[in-house]
């Protein structure tokens, strides 16, 4: 049976009393009343009732334009033939299933889905749901929406209140290349998988239980395909810790990261995020003989291999206390680890803050006895992965890193870099033994 429905020019359509719709909230409201009539005609014979049960059926085609709003107080069922095309804004206010098309008109649209429910809401289909823009927010419960589907985000996706459970129904949350989100945090991110295309700086707003803890890299090429997941659990349960190189002296039994590489062929640099809710507290304790370094499963060796890193220093403003960086070799299983500290020769020193102001203090890196390594490479990176300079034969005078982008970057080639931590990998040849030095460097542009 259909539910019937009235609409007037410069209001908005509701349901008219109906005992097979149980609900009392308008079941559709569409603002704006001269885009509203173009939508008005693609929607007859969508709404379809059943006994204690409302459902909102499209077999055809809905256009929600630019400039008008469209709410959806019933469960939505976009049928095989069904095509959804929304550039204004869409709420949808109970569950959502997608086994037909939904996309928005234009790489410009304006178009935003905003999922704001009063109880748990499923987002599911048997076919993936293009949103341009896409808002979470329903703080019904710790954990109210349950993603069993694949949803994209082309522009940018905002996380408000709730924590979207991919891990249960086997979700993805895709992010196009130049796709973005804002407000991350432990009482809204993805618990499950994060897909990235491209090359765009971009930090995985992965988590679990309560606790947000992201990832971050970037990629080499704009169809390069990454998709990261964080467990708080013990990968000892896949891979035994006994497994292990013999520089790994304990492997963090709290917490991993699996990190996939579907297309693409390079190597990354990956930082993980370390909290005391969730990090032993001996993974932050590094000494003249102990240093803390990231640990990947190695599935050709069958055994952790020790990948290095640097430890941040305590950071503030963030959800997390501290970052672990460094460049892996391969992807799988990642987690943080005690291992043996090498002993480096102390030949070189490294100034790790820079302040290039023009002042002739700290204007440029400054390492301090490279000139008698002439066979030398330098990289930097931003917090993300992006490489932002690199140079052979660095040098104390003319070749010197000065706070501009000179490498593979997302950010313009000669701009001048934002303050912030950025990390630096320093390889040079001592006497035919090939060394490397990793750490962070501070740059100060205010």
């Amino acid at each position: 049976m259909l539910c019937k429905y009235n609409y007037m020019e410069n209001m908005y359509i509701s349901m008219k009393n109906n005992n097979l719709c149980k609900s009392k909230l308008p079941i559709l409201n569409l603002v704006n009343s001269k885009e509203s009539l173009k939508v008005l005609g693609l929607m007859a014979g969508l709404f379809t009732c059943f006994e204690g049960h409302a459902q909102f059926t499209n077999n055809s085609d809905v256009r929600v334009t630019d400039k008008t709003i469209l709410s959806i107080y019933m469960d939505y069922q976009n049928n095989p033939t069904g095509k959804f095309i929304n550039d204004g804004e869409v709420y949808i206010h109970q569950n959502w299933k997608n086994d037909g098309m939904v996309d928005f008109s234009s790489v410009g649209s304006n178009g935003t889905t905003y999922f704001e429910g009063l109880a748990d809401q499923y987002i599911e289909g048997t076919v993936q749901s293009n949103f341009q823009n896409v808002v979470f927010n329903n703080s019904s419960d710790v954990i109210p929406f349950y993603l069993g589907t694949k949803i994209s985000v082309n522009n940018k996706a905002k996380f408000l209140q709730g924590i979207i459970n991919g891990t249960a129904l086997d979700g993805l949350v895709i992010f196009n290349e130049n796709a973005l989100h804002e407000q991350v945090r432990d009482e809204s991110f993805v618990d499950g998988k994060v897909q990235k295309i491209g090359k765009a700086d971009f930090q995985f707003p992965v988590g679990a239980d309560q606790f947000f803890r992201p990832s971050y890299h970037a990629a080499i090429a704009v169809n390069n395909i990454y998709t990261t997941q964080y467990f708080h659990k013990n990968s000892g349960d896949l891979h035994s810790h006994s497994n292990k190189e013999e520089s790994i002296i304990a492997i963090n039994d709290q917490e991993y990261w699996e990190v996939k590489q579907d297309q693409g062929a390079e190597k990354i640099v990956l930082s993980l995020s370390l909290d005391h809710d969730t990090t032993p507290s001996e993974y932050f304790a590094e000494t003249a003989t102990t240093k803390l370094a990231i640990v990947r499963w190695d599935e050709t060796a069958g055994k952790w291999i020790n990948e290095g890193g640097v430890l941040s220093e305590d950071i503030s403003g963030e959800a997390y206390s501290n970052l672990i960086t460094g460049q892996v070799s391969g992807y799988g299983l990642f987690t943080v680890a005690l291992v043996k500290a090498v002993v480096e020769p102390d030949e070189l020193m490294v100034y790790n803050a820079i302040s290039p102001n023009d002042d002739g203090i700290n204007d440029a890196f400054h390492i301090k006895g490279i000139d008698a390594y002439p066979d030398n490479t330098l990289e930097i990176y931003n917090r993300w992965g992006v490489k932002v300079y690199d140079a052979n034969s660095y040098n104390e005078s003319d070749n010197m890193f000065r706070g501009y982008s000179d490498g593979r970057v997302t950010i313009k080639r000669g701009d001048k870099l934002p303050t912030g931590t950025y990390f630096y990998i320093l390889k040079y040849n001592q006497k035919g033994t090939g060394r490397q030095k990793a750490g962070y460097l501070y740059i100060n542009n205010q």
